[in-house]
């Protein structure tokens, strides 16, 4: 395991950044950052995180210790997070693409 990014799901929605930093941060493991992510029109947790870990072997040490076990009233699912190699540089979602808007006045033809 070469990765030092974890992806963190089925986190209860009232899951704050500190209190995942000391979960991963137990038995000397050296977090680095967290990130929880949120929707972005409600600001709600979306319930799922990235955490990166100071070394590969401290983010197998937080899968091992972690994963499966209860938070807050819901198991973890915790596994080394992926690279997204389905995009392309440069691609946006559908609705942010550059030159999709809505018309501010019609078209004269």
């Amino acid at each position: 395991m070469t990765n030092k990014k974890l992806y963190v799901g089925n986190l209860p929605l009232s899951t704050e950044e500190h209190q995942l930093h000391s979960l991963f941060a137990r038995d000397g493991r050296r977090v680095v950052s967290v990130k929880i992510f949120s929707d972005r029109k409600t600001g709600h947790s979306r319930g799922f995180a990235f955490v990166e870990m100071a070394t590969a072997q401290d983010a197998l040490g937080a899968i091992e210790a972690l994963n499966g076990r209860d938070f807050m009233g819901r198991p973890l699912a915790i596994d080394q997070a992926r690279e997204d190699t389905d995009k392309k540089p440069g691609h946006t979602s559908p609705g942010s693409r550059p030159g999709r808007h809505f018309r501010t006045r019609p078209i004269s033809r």
